[in-house]
């Protein structure tokens, strides 16, 4: 009873458009006050407790760092780097903005961002080259959802703090899916690119390559330097969001001097309410979690559906319809921190590695940041490209099917998120 009261109150109140932060929070107080025989002063506690949780202080850092590179001109640097490596292939250009999505995903650790950052770019470049709207931000759209599964990824560290699982071998098990996932839209965009005749542009020499690269090196070494610091053992993943801040700042204001100093205020302005507004939800989203806990509903969902039989697979499979259904009405920490509680001891239960678990939720929340009503992707890329939302989503659906083929493949084949954690002895 009190597990229906409880998910049936914070159904209610989304569905009435109340903020997802304080449908968790209100349906959390509200249920243990009837059901519960925890104090008012407990639930307090656990949730302040929530921002004394140590992986957590990774968020604030690195969504710092992705609104630094955001806000300078790294974006355009890995872009010209990307299109020098690709651009004289048939759809060369769609390539570019592909692995330039790739690129500021693996220092961004969030995707909105990277839509603003490649799509305010490419898009008009691709227009002008021949290439249709639709398509450009179609993939653009799809494109940026690289930036929540290519570590650092923010909704990893949120996973790995509420299961309390190595946020290093999570960022280490988004390499592989996050590089085959390119590689399967690159594919896409070559298959399409030959049946459209797509142009080429003109193959750039080693010299161009060089020096694009040479541009772009202070922004692609943070890849190196948040990976290698970690699996080196320099630093803890939450230090090397403290890192990568640092560096962010120090290459857009000294390296590159794409802003001054008088900017800085703005930017730190920006990235506070931004850390303000995901740690309120993540807060509220501990004390749900606490609540589920203390009146025993993740354990009765375990025994009930360890009682019913289902393979590993089948559960596999509800577990991805769960997924993708709350994508659908929910951003993807969101998801993440009213899912995991329930679905987590129940896959321990049955043998999954968390790890796999991580990188599946993952990918799963990657559609639904390209799937209506609230993805994301979708109203930053209708704003960017300057399209109403109906043709920004007729765009992105296409593309889906792609994120589909991926998403049965690293739910089925483990080895795809676990090869290079364990290849690595993590």
């Amino acid at each position: 009873m009190s597990a229906l009261f409880l998910l049936g109150l914070l159904m209610v109140l989304m569905l009435v458009g109340v903020p997802v932060a304080v449908s968790l929070g209100l349906s959390s107080v509200l249920t243990m006050l009837m059901f519960g025989n925890q104090s008012l002063t407990s639930i307090a506690q656990k949730f302040f407790h929530t921002m004394q949780v140590y992986p957590l202080l990774a968020v604030p850092f690195f969504i710092l760092a992705g609104t630094f590179l955001t806000t300078g001109g790294v974006a355009r640097r890995m872009i010209d780097f990307a299109n020098a490596i690709v651009g004289h292939f048939r759809g060369g250009l769609a390539m570019a903005a592909l692995l330039a999505s790739a690129f500021f995903a693996a220092v961004s650790g969030s995707a909105p961002p990277t839509v603003v950052a490649v799509g305010s770019v490419m898009m008009v470049g691709m227009v002008r080259s021949g290439y249709s709207k639709t398509f450009s931000a179609g993939l653009i759209c799809n494109a940026g959802t690289l930036g929540i599964l290519i570590p650092p990824s923010i909704v990893m560290v949120v996973y790995g703090a509420i299961t309390e699982t190595s946020i290093g071998k999570l960022f280490m098990a988004g390499v592989v899916p996050g590089i085959l996932l390119t590689g399967m839209m690159i594919a896409t965009i070559g298959v399409i690119a030959g049946k459209r005749d797509f142009p080429r542009q003109p193959k750039a020499d080693f010299a161009t390559v060089w020096k694009t690269f040479r541009e772009a090196i202070w922004g692609l070494l943070l890849i190196v330097i948040i990976m290698g610091g970690i699996y080196a053992g320099i630093f803890t993943p939450t230090e090397a969001a403290a890192v990568s801040a640092v560096y962010a700042f120090v290459i857009a204001v000294y390296v590159y001097r794409d802003m001054g100093l008088t900017e800085v205020p703005r930017v730190l302005m920006e990235a506070s309410r931004t850390t303000v507004m995901l740690m309120f939800v993540i807060a509220n989203a501990f004390m749900f979690a606490f609540v589920l806990t203390t009146l025993q509903i993740p354990h009765a969902a375990t025994e009930f559906i360890t009682g019913l039989g289902l393979p590993v697979w089948a559960f596999l499979l509800v577990l991805n319809f769960l997924l993708l259904a709350a994508g659908n009405f929910m951003e993807p920490t969101s998801v993440v921190l009213i899912l995991t509680p329930i679905v987590f001891p129940i896959a321990m239960q049955m043998g999954i590695d968390p790890i796999h678990l991580g990188v599946l939720m993952v990918v799963n929340m990657q559609i639904g940041l390209v799937t209506p009503p609230v993805g994301l992707n979708l109203f930053v890329t209708a704003g960017v490209a300057h399209m109403t939302l109906e043709d920004t989503i007729k765009a992105a659906l296409p593309w889906l099917l792609v994120l589909l083929v991926a998403l049965m493949m690293i739910t089925y084949i483990p080895w795809i998120s676990l090869v290079l954690p364990n290849a690595l002895g993590l």
